[in-house]
């Protein structure tokens, strides 16, 4: 620990003349000792003594070796700490809530609200995850301004949890990374927390959208690559995950796009990254592998969750039948491209085996690895209740491994992009995570994408002042979802 410390701290340049300062220091010590009359040297030494020249050309390439490796090795970049927004108990949106709501608004058909009362109650949702704050009021109809309070009252609150509790000063962060799917406004939200911040005229900034629900692991992935890329100076990455339910409410009778209103839901997380290796002792996860597939050449996978306007000009995101098969495709293409990077080489050699011997036999059954030898945790993405059952099957997960995405999806919904911190909550509110655990997060997203960022946990979980899970967890799992 204290040698990476020390090593961050030189230049390439600096450890280069450091690597020939440290060889001719050896090559000057060992000439002298080998000088000494063959009567002071035992045999071994009367050897190297003969062979000068080979022993010094072997030192001199392992001094070489040891500082390419040094130079050319990725720097390690660590989750300092994370905050998921939790809303204000008046914001809970319970089944009775939303039928008032649908009925109030006299925007929708007979059939339509019967409709969606049949997905709501199949939906695995709870009665406590959360709506904007439209819904609640008089006027029905979401406009601007109820977009903003709901992007800055997530974004906000779960910076400044953050902030409190990684004890960084805000002048330190020099990259912002900001992501949310369907609420795009100018300036951007990245540019909104560097107003409200009040961040130097340094800072890069970065808005993501149009990614969907794996656009969280996405921004966790280029934060890592900024950080390293950054050479050896100590940088901090914010990365703040949301998604907009108010200007997206699906007001209109075409059921692809009803399935929206039924499962999505209000959720933000904000998580502080550095390649700091002085503060590896107080990050919580040090990322390992991300990696990110894109299946969207495939026209049927780019129309799988597709935003467009129905017959009467509504706008709205289409979830098509199509989707679950799609998923299922780019999951197994995925995990293929993942398997090598994380499974032990029993697992490995076992998939092999396995694979050529299923193509001799012609019997027509992939066979899928035992992802449990890789990873401690799952955090699966809770993109609905179908969604989970398909990962689980594909994957051959047991509902215990399942369990974090289940409930997660009962107790907050589909909150899309910051899906996969909730989970992560979920553990460390069941005290689950052990030091040296490693937790894969798993996410899919229109286009159609793939997503898997892979940590080391590097401290014991514990419960946060701010775990949205605090108030409900000993509730938890529930029997029937």
């Amino acid at each position: 620990m204290k040698l990476k410390s020390l090593l961050s701290i030189f230049t390439p340049i600096q450890l280069l003349q450091a690597s020939f300062f440290t060889l001719l220091t050896l090559s000057l010590t060992l000439h002298a000792v080998l000088s000494f009359t063959p009567t002071l040297l035992n045999p071994h030494l009367l050897l190297l003594s003969q062979h000068k020249a080979l022993l010094f050309s072997f030192l001199y390439c392992i001094i070489l070796t040891l500082l390419a490796y040094l130079c050319t090795r990725p720097r390690p970049v660590y989750l300092l700490n994370y905050s998921c927004f939790k809303p204000d108990h008046d914001r809970k949106c319970s089944y009775e809530v939303c039928e008032y709501f649908v009925r109030r608004s006299k925007r929708f058909s007979e059939v339509s609200e019967n409709f969606m009362r049949g997905i709501y109650l199949k939906s695995g949702l709870g009665n406590e995850a959360y709506a904007p704050p439209f819904i609640f009021q008089t006027d029905y109809e979401a406009r601007l301004r109820s977009a903003v309070q709901e992007a800055e009252e997530g974004m906000i609150t779960a910076v400044d949890s953050l902030l409190s509790k990684t004890n960084v000063p805000i002048s330190m962060i020099d990259t912002v990374i900001v992501t949310c799917g369907m609420f795009t406004p100018s300036p951007s939200l990245a540019s909104l927390l560097v107003n409200h911040y009040k961040l130097g005229d340094s800072v890069k900034s970065y808005n993501l959208s149009g990614m969907g629900c794996s656009s969280g692991a996405a921004a966790v992935d280029l934060a890592a690559r900024l950080l390293r890329s950054g050479g050896k100076t100590a940088g901090y990455a914010l990365v703040v995950v949301t998604e907009s339910i108010s200007l997206n409410w699906y007001f209109g009778d075409d059921r692809s796009m009803l399935v929206t209103n039924c499962i999505f839901r209000v959720g933000c997380a904000a998580a502080l990254m550095t390649n700091d290796g002085a503060r590896r002792r107080d990050a919580k996860l040090e990322l390992l592998h991300s990696l990110r597939t894109h299946h969207g050449a495939d026209d049927s996978a780019y129309a799988a969750a597709y935003q467009a306007e129905d017959t009467h000009g509504n706008v709205g995101v289409a979830l098509k039948k199509d989707l679950i098969r799609v998923a299922g495709e780019g999951l197994r293409s995925h995990i293929k491209k993942l398997a090598p990077r994380v499974l032990p080489v029993v697992q490995m050699v076992n998939y092999g085996y396995r694979a050529v011997m299923g193509a001799l036999k012609k019997d027509g059954k992939p066979h899928v690895p035992d992802f449990t030898t890789a990873f401690e945790h799952m955090c699966v993405h809770t993109g609905g209740k179908a969604v989970i059952e398909t990962v689980g099957r594909l994957m051959r997960l047991s509902d215990d491994l399942t369990e974090p995405a289940r409930m997660c999806l009962h107790r907050f919904g589909n909150t899309s992009s910051s899906l996969v911190f909730y989970e992560l909550a979920y553990f460390e509110a069941k005290n689950r995570v052990k030091k040296g655990d490693r937790v894969w997060m798993l996410a899919f997203g229109t286009g159609f994408k793939v997503c898997s960022l892979v940590w080391k946990s590097l401290q014991d979980s514990c419960m946060d002042a701010d775990n949205p899970w605090m108030d409900c967890i000993h509730r938890y799992p529930v029997k029937a979802w």
